[in-house]
């Protein structure tokens, strides 16, 4: 055993210092969802495909196509489903955002889409309910 031990000590590392030294991604990787709202005309079916229900679409608007994508990073399972059934191709899952860790699950939902969108959809959120103040 210790004939081992000193051994080992004259050798290199057979792991890798992960953080200092990285790997290329794959090119076909698929890591976090990206999403353009610009070209997104709110046809749903990325939620429908969607087998994680890992994405809800809001529609603020459709004549002005406003919308806002909600996106839960805890729930997919990086199927690529959502990516592959849109018409639009207004999403699609990058290989290069694909570390992940957080202490708060908050920091896992995203929201996508235009900020003044986002902006108005999460006041929305905030905002008292008027029917719960009334009772």
């Amino acid at each position: 055993m210790f004939k081992d031990i000193l051994a080992s000590l004259f050798k290199k590392n057979n792991t890798q210092l992960y953080p200092f030294e990285k790997n290329p991604t794959p090119e076909r990787f698929r890591g976090n969802l990206y999403y353009d709202p610009s070209a997104c005309t709110g046809c749903c079916l990325c939620v429908k495909d969607c087998p994680s229900k890992a994405i809800e679409l809001v529609t603020l608007d459709r004549a002005a196509k406003r919308f806002v994508l909600k996106y839960h990073m805890d729930r997919c399972v990086y199927c690529g489903q959502c990516a592959i059934n849109c018409k639009f191709k207004c999403m699609g899952m990058s290989n290069k955002d694909w570390e992940h860790a957080a202490v708060d699950k908050k920091e896992f939902v995203v929201y996508y889409g235009k900020e003044e969108d986002v902006k108005q959809f999460l006041e929305k959120l905030a905002a008292p309910d008027d029917a719960a103040t009334d009772k």
